[in-house]
């Protein structure tokens, strides 16, 4: 893999330019020049147990706990929800996924699902006088639901508040296998056009259910329609040959890209988002890190998830800009082991695991599906050391709502966690709702309620606990970690209570 060197730094974009000076006067901003960069890394499928300051001893993560031993390390941090696309709904507006009910994990020629009305997180900073930007694994959705992927399309993340972005439509197994630059397909040879099906087959394309031997990794299940770079997706996709992406640089060409943004704007205050796409299935990663993990290509992955942010925690320091620079990592949902390919994930695993000491993993209602790593570093403000007070991504919009003085313009489930955040109190939220593939869950203090919902324990291929039950669950999550112990018959009380918070949540 190539060294990357700050190069060709993307220009200032139009779009932000105006609110990058002096801001104290408007609305009680504070001083854009004084205002921390803030860099937000979620990685894709990443467990509690997947990374070493949080007690892996089969994998080795050093940059991601340099950040850890830099910053504060949250014990209880959560996202939404334990799927992809709701957790990142979740972060991105700071309402809960569920009231929404398009808020699921998105096809690759999905619509946007983001109200552009809305006062996002990115837009939010922006009234603050930040530049922003959004690069890596986007799972929102684009357009208006009828893509023509040989245009501009619009709505795309600059409708939301990325003044700049650089991203996957979806995921690493789903069609279009393409980056999208500001609205348009990168690289794209326009006689050359790209089309994109999740109904049917184009003529005379190839799948990896017809021709398996172009294939250089297998489906375990589904993941058998169009072929790129020998990999079968979901979907079904035509063109566009010149703007494929190669799965084996993808970490490299993200990380350009969001190096080339921390430098172009290393003299006014940026906000980026960056979306590893690490370790989502298909896990096809750089031959540095090939065979290094000893657990086949997941492991392999995370090994490269760690090297991307250790790469921009880099670039941060050769700036200058690693002091007032706050730098969150966390992950969009638990993890899951074999998620559709044949790449010996489950052989290999051995005496790791995933989640750690948690129960479940992604699409569960069990405190693997949600509880990730979450780390905040901002070497000028916050305290290094572990935190158990009980933050979730979602509160990012509130918070930093509180830190630039810029006021909420609509309702929200955010709430201000910024001191739990900055480490100056271990007071967070008292109270969450968890989603799961489908159902509910709700946290209060040290228990969290499970009720009763229909579908089966584990699902169908990844072998994951769901947290489906005919019964109530209680479990005390500080003294049953693992939740193995179900309270609902001894604790009724508590249960009647529960379930008549989250009856009023739903509701409203």
């Amino acid at each position: 893999m190539k060294t990357i060197a700050f190069t060709s730094a993307i220009p200032l974009l139009p779009a932000v330019l105006g609110g990058l000076g002096m801001v104290s006067c408007a609305g009680g901003k504070q001083d854009a020049k004084k205002l921390p960069n803030v860099l937000v890394i979620i990685a894709d499928d990443l467990g509690y147990g997947d990374v070493s300051c949080y007690g892996s001893t089969t994998i080795q993560t050093p940059n991601i706990d340099r950040l850890a031993q830099g910053g504060l390390r949250f014990t209880q941090g959560y996202s939404t929800s334990a799927t992809s696309t709701p957790s990142r709904y979740g972060l991105v507006t700071g309402m809960y996924p569920w009231k929404n009910k398009n808020a699921r994990i998105l096809p690759g020629d999905a619509p946007l699902i983001v109200d552009t009305l809305l006062q996002t997180l990115p837009r939010l900073m922006q009234e603050a006088g930040y530049a922003t930007a959004a690069i890596g694994k986007w799972h929102l959705g684009l357009g208006n639901g009828n893509i023509d992927w040989n245009t501009e399309i619009r709505p795309h993340p600059a409708d939301v508040g990325y003044a700049y972005s650089y991203i996957q439509a979806a995921t690493n197994d789903r069609v279009p296998c393409v980056y999208v630059e500001n609205g348009r397909v990168d690289k794209l040879d326009p006689n050359d056009p790209i089309y994109v099906s999740y109904k049917e087959n184009f003529d005379g394309e190839p799948t990896g259910r017809s021709h398996p031997e172009l294939l250089k990794v297998h489906p375990s299940h589904g993941h058998d329609m169009s072929i790129v770079n020998g990999v079968s997706r979901i979907g079904y996709m035509k063109g566009g040959r010149a703007a494929r992406w190669t799965d084996e640089t993808m970490a490299e060409v993200f990380v350009e890209k969001a190096r080339q943004f921390i430098s172009g704007h290393r003299d006014t205050p940026f906000f980026l988002y960056y979306g590893l796409h690490e370790p989502h299935v298909p896990r096809v990663p750089n031959e540095r890190f090939a065979g290094k993990s000893g657990m086949g290509p997941r492991g392999d992955a995370i090994l490269e998830a760690d090297w991307a942010v250790g790469a921009l925690l880099d670039g941060l320091e050769e700036l200058g800009l690693a002091e007032n620079t706050i730098v969150i990592f966390s992950s969009d949902n638990g993890p899951v082991v074999d998620d559709g390919y044949q790449d010996q994930a489950v052989e290999l695993l051995g005496n790791h695991r995933p989640a750690g000491a948690l129960r479940g993993g992604k699409y569960s209602l069990f405190d693997g599906g949600t509880r990730v790593p979450f780390i905040v570093r901002w070497p000028e403000k916050v305290r290094t050391g572990v935190s158990d007070a009980i933050v979730c991504q979602m509160d990012l919009l509130a918070s930093f709502s509180a830190l630039t003085d810029v006021p909420l313009q609509q309702d929200v489930d955010s709430q201000n966690v910024l001191d739990a955040l900055l480490g100056t109190s271990q007071e967070g939220r008292t109270e969450l709702v968890i989603e799961g593939i489908r159902d509910l869950a709700f946290r209060s203090g040290d228990r969290v309620l499970i009720p009763p919902s229909k579908g089966p324990a584990r699902t169908a291929y990844t072998d994951m606990e769901t947290g489906h039950s005919d019964e109530y669950q209680l479990y005390n999550l500080n003294t049953d970690l693992g939740q193995q112990q179900n309270l609902a018959a001894q604790e009724p009380e508590k249960v009647a209570s529960m379930k008549a918070a989250l009856e009023k949540y739903a509701a409203e």
